[in-house]
């Protein structure tokens, strides 16, 4: 590592409940072994849009003074975006640069790699490990850094739940929690008009977050990992209408779930790190239940619901844990690592693979396909929570 005492810390892509308590441990468990905390704000747009060690736009010193009560709350306090260095369109440059200075950096066509201008403002900002809080797309970049030989420990966190290596990220626990909240409360509206309820719900690639709603909610639920059969989707959801003293039927939908032989459509431009946006599938899924059913739907997007407010006690309890273990790290002197959970327990392992791509539901074990429902047998021996893929 570089011979400095600075510790960085961002937070990139879609916010989670329990960043803040990661931020706040961090800083504090530096400030046990000696270390003082950069905050870099906006994620990766932080390290490739400052214009020195002093920018207030992006850096931020930390301290136990202005952490002191940041973990009382949800989002993050360093704010984010999704932004990829190694990806950055021309109208997406820094403005500072010089045209000189563009040209030195590796260039496709389209887009260009400012790898090197990162490198050099973490050297800038005098930071000799970079702590990195964020999902499969944040610590692609992670994984890239380190390669390029700067110390960096990641932190996962998605309330999708499917970052390679980890079978737990922060967030998953909160969104499970509120999700039951609202379905709890959206019951009485439902039943009230003897409706089928539809929520849709988190899972662009996998169905975690639908498959544990359901699990907590007694609900029938559809995932990317195993394309659903509309007919069917119909006949269970009207036989659970009929046998259910107050007429109605519910079903939790992940926003990557799609018809049999079909995929989950896309619009719009892609992000940064080429996601283009999903049609919304819970309102298309009741369209068609309406119309082959004839009965009354109501669609409920619990999506970005879920992600704001204060962590539940587990996402707190996961973010302290995750946050200790990378001061440990940095005192020992360990980088290029992820912390997570491997077999229920605390873990660090290699930062992810992108090329391995998401973290899936392990249908044989975990979904029931004839019935689109989790599995609530042989747990005998499995982890307290969470299992692997």
């Amino acid at each position: 590592m570089p011979a400095t005492n600075k510790i960085g810390i961002l937070t990139g892509g879609g916010d989670v409940p329990g960043l803040n308590s990661v931020i706040k441990s961090v800083v504090y468990g530096a400030s046990e072994v000696g270390r003082h905390v950069i905050g870099i704000r906006r994620g990766w747009e932080g390290l490739t849009h400052l214009t020195g060690p002093t920018d207030a736009t992006y850096v931020l010193p930390l301290d136990r003074e202005n952490t002191r009560t940041i973990d009382r709350s949800g989002g993050t306090v360093l704010h984010t975006s999704r932004t990829n260095p190694r990806r950055m369109p021309e109208s997406r440059l820094p403005s500072h640069l010089g045209a000189a200075e563009i040209r030195e950096f590796p260039f496709d066509g389209k887009q260009y790699d400012l790898t090197p201008l990162v490198l050099r403002n973490l050297e800038r900002l005098g930071i000799s490990c970079l702590v990195v809080i964020g999902g499969d797309d944040t610590l692609s970049f992670a994984s890239a850094l380190s390669a390029a030989g700067f110390p960096v420990l990641a932190i996962p966190k998605t309330m999708d739940n499917d970052v390679q290596g980890t079978e737990y990220c922060i967030g998953f626990s909160t969104a499970i929690t509120r999700a039951r909240q609202s379905i709890s409360r959206q019951r009485t509206t439902i039943g009230s008009h003897e409706r089928i309820g539809i929520f849709r719900i988190f899972g662009r690639d996998a169905g975690f977050t639908a498959l544990y709603t359901a699990y907590v909610t007694s609900t029938r639920c559809l995932i990317p990992e195993h394309p659903f059969d509309i007919e069917h989707v119909c006949r269970l959801l009207m036989e659970d209408k009929t046998n259910n003293p107050s007429h109605y039927a519910l079903i939790v939908v992940s926003e990557g779930a799609a018809w049999v032989g079909g995929q989950a459509k896309e619009y719009g431009e892609a992000d940064a790190f080429g996601h283009r946006k999903k049609v919304d599938i819970g309102q298309a899924l009741g369209e068609e239940i309406r119309r082959r059913t004839g009965q009354e739907t109501m669609v409920s997007d619990l999506t970005y619901d879920l992600r704001s407010g204060e962590p539940d006690s587990i996402d707190q309890v996961v973010a302290i844990s995750f946050a200790n273990i990378a001061v440990e790290l940095i005192r020992d002197g360990v980088s290029g690592r992820m912390i997570g959970i491997q077999n229920g327990c605390y873990a660090h392992v290699s930062l992810p693979d992108l090329s391995l791509g998401a973290r899936k539901v392990n249908i044989a074990k975990l979904y029931n396909v004839e019935r689109y429902r989790p599995n609530y047998t042989s747990k005998l021996g499995m982890p307290l929570l969470f299992t692997g893929s």
